[in-house]
Order: structure tokens, then C-alpha cells, then sequence
């Protein structure tokens, strides 16, 4: 056994990985770890137990995953694979094939929520409870160690029963915290797994060689009784689960039970939980039971099959009353799963008279999607027991203030040893926060006689947002599977968040803080406001300042600030000796960064090399001087929502947020991320009007909407403050107005996509542009200021706007602004656009991924409102059901729609003939025309109105439909893992319907979302996850698939490379009557792109090199072309004007296998321009036909909207 600090993901994959043959996989948070290590391990060609090297393939989806890992069972191969939440679900009817026919195997889960009234990726027990009824066992984990130890103990109890297994885990919680554990060795896996099991299983595969059949349909007359042949083998799992539990504590003196007794042998008061919280109860409990109190807990880890006689073996006869903790919620259920098993078994057993007094049971709901289980709480869970008459049902964490079941609890119950140190470290996603202080747990884990664990708390929005790295040491072993909430170093990486109250609240008196900032040392204090500087004094607390991102940038890592905070924190905590603590540094950098090339590990050395002579202390004064309060999270004059409920998430209190202000059924408005104001760059865009060509570029390809172009007339300006940039307006045809470019610069990320794509440079300094990168800080209030100001001024008459121009369509106003997404993003410029073009009558299904989680995660959402209170109607429903969900939403419309068209009909009369044929006999394709349309309908509201019998079911049933008399624009929105892969049957289907609806494929050529793995986007060639040793295969031609069915609408488009022609394919596709498919390049941070040091600034030149390569052809096809005899198949970019390798070259996705494999790397790359030359070969020839090639099938007509 080996001593280490890995995270339950790692801890149980290792096992996994090495007692199966064959892995199915398929990315799902926060699981996907697991199956990347299994695919990493495979590429490097590591062996399991048994000398072979494990066959790893993804499929499309959970489904197709769970139905590989039976066909492969079935073959006889030790078969694994790994999920959580709704990828479990899409498991279950698979599961219950696998168990019937008693087939061993295990899923490993790290259990996680199921999407309810929102999705969530954080963990509770929702999914498992889901499959609780399938046949599988299911064995619970409640630490890191446990999830190492489980998931071997899971391996042999299914080869011996037959009963295949769940061993599950909590998300998040268990699957990445890390931790320092000891592990098996290849040796103790194959000592505790006979090989005459395997052979056994091996010897029950079908074979023609020895035939049978299974899997038969059976009638009534013999199917219940079949059913029931399985009882004796289910009867036999607790035994066998708890004999090899003995087995493993044999070998390692680890010793662990089917149930666990934990406190006091008289225990009064009992818990009964599963899980990680189950560890949080047992500490609680010592801790109470060492000051007097009598009370246990009982933790399960065997939950099915039930372990009745186990559970009534470990609760103590003392026991009088038993509160039962579930990590799930079953609504309209008589209670919870566990809570209902354990009142079961204890009333049975009192009622054969096996136990003398029945205990007084209540059951609890805690942990939901992650909310935290603390000492505080189990403690107010005992103290409920302890009252006279305890609520039968509670929940507890939370403020339920409508149904009144939350329980009160101690927040500040500290029982952690005096000996741990606990640092709290606050950054931003992308900014290496979390890596570093992964390596500094390692460093500090291996560190003979140290414990260590690591917690990262982060939300679903991308780079940029906030992280929170909770960070334990210390000689004991670490048993605390919850948040920090005081600790004695505090590391601020971004200078804005030391005004959030969170940063300072969690200090403990006498603590270290860090704070990275760009102010001198001697002007630290003074550049503080009053509330920061009043919380240091009371508080004793010792400040060192850097300037990190100096550092960084001088060292060419831009704002990669996490090795020169890393090497920081070592230097003013002193946890290990400093020479000690930068070698170990440099070397977990070598490990981390090899594979980025030398360069980058030289300069994250060089880095490390320069921090600490950069690090100030700052001596505080003994009173407050500033004169500045911390800004309000959002502005006084929001809506009420958003200042009591929306602002109270901004600022990292929404566990205080009682129930009774949250919506029944998870409806939130529209527009919230413009009072969010994030400050997340130091350097943002700043205009220059005297080099300005108005040409719209950088608006246009803004990824956050940061950057808006008015004009208006001259005599506006009379009111604009000092300052305000303005100036003549070249367009002709307007004289008299003027132009403005504003920059929304605490929405700025400091990307440069702007800066890249400007035309125009100084004449004496071509660094120089009409839009250039400038410090934030010095122009904050003038430009709040000129802001304000600007958004004043009139938004242009949607009806004499140019469409047709990109500059014309950027004096459209974007209904998609200020996301989540990463800096440089590629994919939001064209969500930006639909806005633009179609936002107020657009309706967006939105696939599950990077676009659903920045379009909406709370707290805010970048889908806004214009003027009129119009905007995009957005929802999200699954994954795997996108094409599906969003063809629903035009059935829905057109049914509405066709409606109003009768009950305007019967009300001809009374409303007036003239108004009610024009209404529906308008045309609706330009937006002038659309202008109009709304007029008419705002007079028929009027005439409704003035009707003396608003009774009449006519006009009922009109009023309620009114609004669809103006054609409403539906979209289909999301990447590549679901439109090629999971969704890709539905969309499919969607395409093939002929309804008039439109499919926008945001293509980053991976699963970006879930961190990079391949999907069938993924081009030969390329290193993604999942793909560890490169893809091997050619990308899926999506498009020609599309266009095989001869009267959908196809584009594929590059907005960094021809933006004019993304503008006419998105007009086209929406004015097609009929299916349409847009499917638009999206470079991706996964990609590996960078310029000096930040990534994606060179995205929108990777478009272009993509389509110069022709790699990426530029395509649309118009099937109402063919009307005029037209070749609907139009190539809108010319022949390869570079070799693939000047598109290739430049990202890390395919120089990584370069440098890993050359001979591998150079085979595919020939291999790669030869599927681009023989595509373009296709494509010219298609290009060339008549029209009379591309005839639609039989029958294949557009659906037209009634």
C-alpha cells in the first residue's frame, strides 16, 4: 500500500479501472474525472491486474454507454462505467436487464441532484434513489479512503452474488475532495479477487460455441414466478458484502461494517445517514458525547439490499429516539427512501417482538444539491430529538419559512483539532487558483506525518467566476466533509472580492490575509474602503500585499497568478521550510505543465523565482481612515427581486435566502447579469473615436455584448457629461448625427477579441488601435458617468435598420449580454446576433451545456428585455432532448396561432373586416413588416377592449393567444455533444419533420461544458479528453447529413472568417419555411489557444485559418433556391490557401500529441489533410450540379407554420 492525496474520483477510478476489461464511458458531472483517468490510463497503455490494458470507448450518451456495458457483459468481459444524475436515469432500463439476468458488474456514481424545478450539478442522493428499485445493490461512501476501499469490496461481492452493484459516492462532496489515503496495490486486488470468479463469469457469456438464448419474452402465465427465482441470491449480499469488507480489513486494518455504530454504547439519541454527511454526524456525535451527551450515529453503507438485521444490531437498545437523514426529497411520498426502511424495520422488529421498545422515529431532508451538512446542524438534529415532542418531519439547513420545517441550529460549533490549519483561498475560474492549491495539497499531503484535504468550491458559470479553495493540514487525520467557516489564512487573488463581505467574515481573529493587488504597498491601506478596513482592525489581522499579476506578467503568464500566489502562501505560513516548499513547487509544476511544452514551465519557474521578493507586509494604522464604503451589490434603483433576492446570491449569502422568496416553479426574469457588474479584468476595451472607421467589427464579435454603437442626433449631446466620446456620423443619408461607441467596462473580460479583429492602427504606433486594452480603475467613475448617459440616448428604429451589414446590425440592441462564459468566448457572439436579429420575438430551447449553464445559471442570466418588455422566451430541459423539446415549442405556436386565426375569423364582424384580413393576410418576413403586424395587433387589443361581452369564450380564448398573431422566431440552441452525439437521433428527427423551426449547433468540436472530452466533432487528430492518444477518427460531416434530405436549410458558418456571411445564413435560416440547421465554428478554451499568455485572444484568427486551411468550408444550402432553378448548394469560401498544419499548429489539442507521440501525431496529420482535401472535393463538385441534383426525397416537404 501506498500512502497518497488523491480525490474520491481518482480513488475509485483507480480500482475500477484495474479489475475490468472493458470501460463504457460518456461525460456527466462530476463523474466525468473517473472516465477521463480510465481513458488516460488506456492511452498511456497502463495494465489492470491482469496484464491487458483495459478497452476504454465512449459512446453517445449514458444510454448507449449502459447498453455497450451489457452487450460487453454479455460477452463475458468484467465491464465498468461511471455516471451520476440524469446519466444514471438514462441507465435504468438497462439496470434492470443486468440485474434479471444476474450479471456482476458495477457502476461507479457520484451521486448527484436530478434537474427539478432547475438542474444543478452539485451532489445528493436524488439519482440513486431513482434506481433504488432496478435489482442492483447499491454500497455507499462516505470518504475519500471509502471510495477506494468500496469499490474493490463492490468488485468481489458482485463476482460472488451475481447481484451487480452501485457503489455511489457524494458529488462533489466525496468525488472531489482530495484527500490523503493509502492505496491498494495491484498485489492486494488480485489477492482479494480470485480468478475462478472471473472464469465463472466469463463461462455464463454467450458463445456460439456452447448456444443458449437470453433475454426471451415471457407471457403471464410463467413471468411472475420467474421473477421470483432470483430471491436467493439477493439474500446472500449482505453476507457476502460484509465477508469481503473482513477480507480488505485483513490486508489493510482497515476495518468497515455493512452499518456503523458511532458514540456513545447507551446512546438516547440516535441519527441514522449514509454518505458523506454520515461522517459529519459521527465526528458531531463524539464530539457531543465527550461533553455528556448520549447520543450515536448509525451510518449505512449497504442500502440495498437492506440490511434489516444489521441496522437493528447496530442501534443501540438505549435508544430512544431515531431521527433518519435522506439526501433526497420524494415529494407527495409518506417520507423520504431511508427514513421509510428504517421505521419499516424497526416497527417489524418490535412487532415480532425481536426488539422490546419501538423508538420514536422522525425523518429529515438535509444536503441538497450540496448544501452543507455541518456540526451545527447535526447538533440541532439532536437537540430536535431531545424535545419533548420532536417534528416528524423536518429539513435542516435551510430557512423554510413556508412550510416551517427547517430546525434551528449553533452556526458557529467549531469541533475540528486545534491542530489543523485551515486557509481559505478566493479567485477566479482561469486564473490557476484551484490547480495551485490542488498541487499545494499534494505537496503538503505525501509530506510524511501530515494529513491533508482539499475542497474547491466553484459555481456552473465558466472562467471568470468566482472560486473558493478550502484548504485543511495537519497531523490528525482530516474527518471534515464540510466548508471552512473561519480560518487562519485567507489568500484574495482578485482584488475586487475583498469587498465581498464572505472574504473577511471567514477570518478567523488573528488571521493572515492575502491580497493580491496592483496598488503599492504603501497606498494598500488607503485604497481600501471602510468596511474592509473596520473588519481588519477588529479582526487583528496581519495583510501582505503583492502584485501578482506584475509578476505573472513579466514571467509571460499574463494573468496565470496561482504559482506566484502558491509560493506566497508557503512563504508567510511556514507550513514547510521555504527552499523545501519551492522545490516541491517547480516539481508539481513540471508534472502539471509538460505536456503545455518547456516554455510554459519555464516561465511558471521564473514566476516562482520572483514572488516571494515581490511580497509586501502592510503595517495597519489603529483606526479606519477611508472615506468610501463598499459598493451595494446592485444598484438602488433595481427591481425588488433582484435587491432581496438576486443581490443576496451576487454576494455569497444565498444560504441565508429563506423559502418563502424563491418562485414555486423555478420562473426567474429576464436581464438580471446587467446589475452583476463582475470587475473581473484589470485591463478592459477602450475606444479612440479619432482612428474609428465605424465599421461595427468589434461590437459584432464581442462574446459579452460589452461594447454598443448608438446614433442619434446632435442636439442630444446637449445633456452629456464631460467626457462623453462622440463624434460625426460617416453613414450618409443622416446628416446632422453623430456616432458613440461605449464601452461597459466592469462587463468587460479583457479578452482583446476587439483589439484582434480591429482594421485600423495609428499611423506612428500600429500597436495602436480604434479600440485598445486599458486599466479599468482610474476610468470607472467617468465612465458610470458616460454610461448612464449613453443609455439615454434612443435605440434606432429596428424598421430602418440595415440588417444586411454587420455594421448596420450592430445598432441593434443585443438581448443576450454581460454572460458567465469565458473571456474570448466563441460561441456567445452568435447568440448575441440571434438576439440582435430575431431577440424580441425569439424563443430558444437551449440544450444542457456551456450555453444553458452562462445563458442560465443563477443568480444572473444574460437573456435580457428591450424597452417594450420584449425579449427571448428561454428554457432548458435536458441534455439528450433539446431537438425534441424546442419542435414543441412550434407545435405549440403554430396551434396558438391557428387559434387566433379562428376566433379572429368568428369575431370578423364585431371587430371590424378590414382589420381582421389585414391581420391575417399580412406578410411577416421583413422586420418593417413585423412593426406593423404589432401595430395591428395593438389595435385589435384596443377593440377587444371596447366589446361589450368580454365574456363571449371568443374573445376569451383570443385574448390568450393574441400575441401569436405575430410570428414568433423559434431557435434550437446548443453544442456539438448534444447535436452529433446524445441528441443527435432527436435532432434527426427534427430536421426530418419539415416544421418550420431553426437549429443553431454552437461547434467547439467537444463536450465544453464537462471539460473538453471528444465527441463525434472532435477532429482527427486532436487530443481532447477521452481522446487521450488523439482522435482517430474523422470528424462527423453534419452538415451533408442535413443536406441529404434535400429541403432543410443548411449553413456552416465562421464568424472570425467571413462575419458577412454569418449574418446572411442566420436571415436565411430564419426566413426559410422549413428546417434549418446553422452550424457555427466556436473556438474554445479547450482548444489550447493563446497569445502572449492569454487564451483565446487568438480565436477569431484560428476561424480564419480554419476556413483559409479549408478545413472548415464555408457553406449554405437554400433549398428555395431550386424554385428558381438555382443550385441551392452555395461554397462561400475559396480553395485551401494554407496547409492544415498552419491551422493545427497553433493550438495545444494537437501539438500535445506532437510532443507525446511525433511518429502517432505525424501518421494522423496526413491523415487529416487528406480528409480535407477529399471533403473540399465533394464539396466543389456539389457546388458545380444544377439544381435538379439536390431534389428532396418523396414526400420531403417544408411544414409551414399555419
Amino acid at each position: 500500500m501506498m500512502r497518497t492525496t488523491i480525490d474520491g474520483n481518482e480513488a475509485a477510478a483507480s480500482v475500477a479501472y484495474r479489475l475490468n476489461e472493458v470501460c463504457c464511458i460518456f461525460p456527466i458531472t462530476p463523474s466525468s474525472a473517473m472516465a477521463e483517468l480510465a481513458d488516460e490510463w488506456a492511452s498511456q497503455g497502463k495494465q489492470n491486474v491482469w496484464g491487458s490494458v483495459p478497452s476504454v470507448i465512449e459512446m453517445q450518451s449514458e444510454g448507449g454507454a449502459a447498453g455497450a456495458l451489457h452487450g460487453s457483459l454479455q460477452g463475458g468481459a468484467l465491464t465498468t462505467t461511471f455516471t451520476a444524475s440524469q446519466g444514471l436515469l438514462l441507465m435504468i432500463p438497462n439496470m434492470y436487464k443486468i440485474a434479471g439476468e444476474l450479471t456482476p458488474a458495477v457502476f461507479h456514481v457520484a451521486a448527484r441532484s436530478l434537474a427539478a424545478q432547475a438542474l444543478s450539478i452539485f451532489g445528493d442522493h436524488s439519482d440513486v434513489m431513482a434506481v433504488r428499485q432496478t435489482g442492483f445493490a447499491l454500497l455507499a461512501s462516505a470518504s475519500v479512503q471509502e471510495c477506494h476501499d468500496l469499490a474493490v469490496i463492490a468488485q468481489m461481492a458482485t463476482l460472488r452474488t451475481r447481484v451487480p452493484f452501485v457503489h455511489f459516492f457524494d458529488g462533489f462532496r466525496t468525488s472531489h475532495e482530495l484527500n490523503t489515503v493509502e492505496t491498494l496495490s495491484d498485489d492486494d486486488l488480485r489477492a482479494l479477487v480470485p480468478t475462478d470468479l472471473i472464469r465463472a463469469h466469463r463461462n455464463r457469456a454467450l458463445s456460439p460455441d456452447r448456444p443458449f438464448i437470453r433475454g426471451t419474452a415471457q407471457n403471464p402465465d410463467v413471468y411472475f414466478q420467474a421473477r421470483e427465482t432470483v430471491n436467493p441470491f439477493y439474500a446472500r449480499v449482505p453476507a457476502s458484502v460484509q465477508g469481503a469488507m473482513d477480507e480488505l480489513a485483513e490486508r489493510t486494518g482497515r476495518p468497515y461494517h455493512l452499518v456503523e455504530y458511532h458514540g456513545d454504547p447507551d446512546a438516547e439519541r440516535v441519527i441514522v445517514a449514509m454518505g458523506s454527511g454520515a461522517e459529519t454526524a459521527a465526528e458531531t456525535a463524539a464530539h457531543l458525547a465527550a461533553h455528556g451527551e448520549r447520543v450515536g450515529v448509525v451510518q449505512l453503507r449497504l442500502y440495498r439490499p437492506f440490511p434489516a438485521e444489521a441496522l437493528l444490531a447496530a442501534i443501540p437498545a438505549s435508544a430512544r429516539r431515531v431521527a433518519v437523514l435522506d439526501r433526497t426529497k420524494e415529494p407527495g411520498a409518506l417520507g423520504e427512501p431511508l427514513f421509510l426502511d428504517v421505521l419499516g424495520a424497526l416497527a417489524e422488529a418490535h412487532g415480532a417482538g425481536t426488539r422490546g421498545t419501538m423508538p420514536l422515529v422522525i425523518g429529515g431532508r438535509y444536503g441538497l444539491s450540496s448544501k452543507e451538512l455541518t456540526p451545527g446542524m447535526v447538533a440541532g438534529v439532536f437537540a430536535e430529538l431531545g424535545r419533548e415532542q420532536p417534528r416528524p418531519r423536518f429539513t435542516v439547513g435551510i430557512n423554510d419559512d413556508v412550510s416551517g420545517t427547517s430546525l434551528p441550529y449553533d452556526r458557529s460549533l467549531d469541533i475540528e483539532s486545534p491542530r489543523t490549519l485551515r486557509a481559505l483561498f478566493f479567485g477566479l475560474g482561469s486564473d490557476g487558483t484551484v490547480s495551485a492549491n490542488k498541487n499545494t495539497i499534494k505537496i503538503l499531503g505525501e509530506d510524511p506525518g501530515r494529513n491533508a484535504q482539499g475542497y474547491f468550491v466553484y459555481d456552473s458559470k465558466k472562467s471568470g467566476s468566482q472560486t473558493v479553495s478550502h484548504l485543511r493540514f495537519g497531523p490528525d487525520p482530516i474527518r471534515a466533509p464540510y466548508l471552512i467557516d473561519t480560518a487562519g489564512f485567507i489568500g484574495c487573488h482578485h482584488t475586487p472580492l475583498i469587498e465581498r463581505a464572505e472574504v473577511l467574515e471567514r477570518a478567523a481573529p488573528g488571521a493572515t490575509l492575502l491580497l493580491n493587488t496592483s496598488t503599492p504597498a504603501g497606498e494598500v491601506w488607503d485604497s481600501l474602503a471602510r468596511e474592509v478596513q473596520e473588519r481588519l482592525l477588529a479582526k487583528r489581522i496581519t495583510l501582505y500585499a503583492i502584485d501578482a499579476n506584475r509578476v505573472a506578467g513579466e514571467a509571460g503568464l499574463a494573468n496565470r497568478v496561482n504559482t506566484v500566489l502558491q509560493t506566497c502562501f508557503f512563504a508567510i505560513s511556514g507550513v514547510m521550510p521555504q527552499e523545501k516548499a519551492i522545490a516541491a513547487i517547480k516539481k508539481a509544476i513540471t508534472k502539471s505543465y509538460s505536456r503545455r511544452g518547456r516554455e510554459v514551465v519555464a516561465r511558471n519557474h521564473a514566476a516562482v523565482d520572483a514572488a516571494v521578493a515581490a511580497l509586501h507586509r502592510v503595517e495597519l494604522p489603529d483606526r479606519v481612515t477611508a472615506t468610501r464604503g463598499v459598493r451595494p451589490a446592485v444598484a438602488a434603483d433595481a427591481p425588488e427581486f433582484v435587491r432581496s433576492v438576486i443581490a443576496a446570491m451576487m454576494d455569497g449569502h444565498g444560504d441565508d435566502l429563506p423559502v418563502s422568496v424563491f418562485p414555486v416553479d423555478g420562473t426567474y426574469p429576464s436581464g438580471t447579469a446587467a446589475y452583476e457588474k463582475r470587475n473581473i479584468s484589470d485591463e478592459v476595451a477602450a475606444w479612440d473615436p479619432d482612428l474609428c472607421i465605424q465599421c461595427g467589427n468589434c461590437s459584432f464579435v464581442c462574446p459579452h455584448s460589452v461594447i454598443r454603437s448608438k446614433l442619434y442626433d446632435q442636439a442630444l449631446l446637449a445633456g452629456a457629461p464631460d467626457g462623453f466620446a462622440s463624434m460625426p456620423l460617416t453613414a450618409r443619408g443622416l446628416p446632422g448625427s453623430r456616432f458613440s461607441l461605449m464601452v461597459y467596462l466592469e462587463d468587460c473580460t479583457g479578452c482583446g477579441l476587439c483589439v484582434e479583429t480591429c482594421p485600423i492602427s495609428a499611423p506612428a504606433d500600429p500597436q495602436h488601435k480604434a479600440i485598445n486594452l486599458a486599466r479599468r480603475e482610474p476610468r470607472i467613475d467617468s465612465e458610470r458617468r458616460n454610461i448612464a448617459f449613453f443609455e439615454t440616448l434612443p435605440t434606432p428604429d429596428r424598421s430602418r435598420v440595415d440588417f444586411e451589414t454587420v455594421r448596420g446590425t450592430q445598432f441593434l440592441q443585443p438581448l443576450f449580454e454581460f454572460s458567465g462564459a469565458c473571456a474570448g468566448c466563441g460561441e456567445t457572439p452568435y447568440l448575441k446576433l440571434l438576439s440582435q436579429l430575431f431577440g424580441d420575438r425569439l424563443m430558444v430551447a437551449n440544450a444542457t451545456g456551456c450555453s444553458s449553464i452562462y445563458g442560465g445559471n443563477l443568480p444572473t442570466t444574460p437573456w435580457a428585455v428591450n424597452a417594450a418588455g420584449r425579449g427571448p422566451a428561454w428554457s432548458n430541459s435536458l441534455f439528450e432532448d433539446n431537438a425534441e423539446f424546442g419542435l414543441g415549442f412550434r407545435l405549440a405556436a403554430d396551434q396558438h396561432r391557428t387559434l387566433a386565426q379562428e376566433r379572429l375569423a368568428e369575431l370578423r364582424e364585431q371587430i371590424g373586416a378590414e382589420l381582421v384580413d389585414e391581420i391575417l393576410e399580412a406578410s411577416q418576413r421583413r422586420e418593417s413588416e413585423y412593426t406593423a403586424q404589432r401595430e395591428r395587433v395593438g389595435e385589435l387589443r384596443r377593440r377587444l377592449d371596447a366589446l361589450e361581452d368580454q365574456a363571449d369564450p371568443a374573445v376569451v380564448d383570443l385574448r390568450s393567444v393574441i400575441d401569436q398573431l405575430v410570428r414568433r422566431s423559434v431557435w434550437i440552441v446548443g453544442g456539438d455533444g448534444w447535436a452529433y452525439d446524445i441528441g443527435s437521433g432527436g435532432l434527426d428527427h427534427v430536421l426530418a419533420s419539415g416544421r418550420d423551426v431553426n437549429v443553431l449547433v454552437l461547434d467547439t468540436e467537444v463536450y465544453s461544458n464537462t471539460g473538453g472530452q471528444a465527441s463525434k466533432s472532435t477532429p482527427l487528430g486532436a487530443v481532447a479528453k477521452f481522446a487521450a492518444a488523439g482522435k482517430r477518427v474523422p470528424k462527423k460531416d453534419l452538415a451533408l447529413q442535413a443536406i441529404a434530405y434535400g429541403n432543410v436549410y443548411v449553413a456552416r458558418v465562421a464568424m472570425g472568417a467571413d462575419p458577412e456571411q454569418t449574418l446572411r445564413a442566420l436571415r436565411e435560416a430564419e426566413a426559410y419555411e422549413g428546417p434549418s440547421l446553422v452550424i457555427a465554428y466556436s473556438h474554445c478554451i479547450a482548444h489550447g489557444i493563446d497569445k502572449d499568455g492569454v487564451l483565446l485572444r487568438n480565436g477569431l484568427d484560428q476561424q480564419y485559418r480554419a476556413v483559409a486551411s479549408a478545413y472548415w468550408p464555408l457553406v449554405r444550402y437554400d433549398p428555395a433556391r431550386r424554385a428558381g432553378g438555382g443550385n441551392p448548394f452555395l461554397l462561400d469560401s475559396s480553395r485551401a490557401r494554407m496547409p492544415l498544419t498552419e491551422y493545427t499548429g497553433r493550438e495545444l489539442r494537437y501539438r500535445s500529441l506532437a510532443q507525446a507521440h511525433p511518429a502517432v501525431a505525424e501518421h494522423l496529420t496526413e491523415l487529416a489533410q487528406q480528409e480535407v482535401d477529399r471533403r473540399w472535393t465533394v464539396y466543389e463538385e456539389m457546388a458545380s450540379q444544377g439544381a435538379e441534383r439536390f431534389a428532396p426525397a418523396d414526400g420531403a416537404v417544408a411544414v409551414r407554420d399555419a
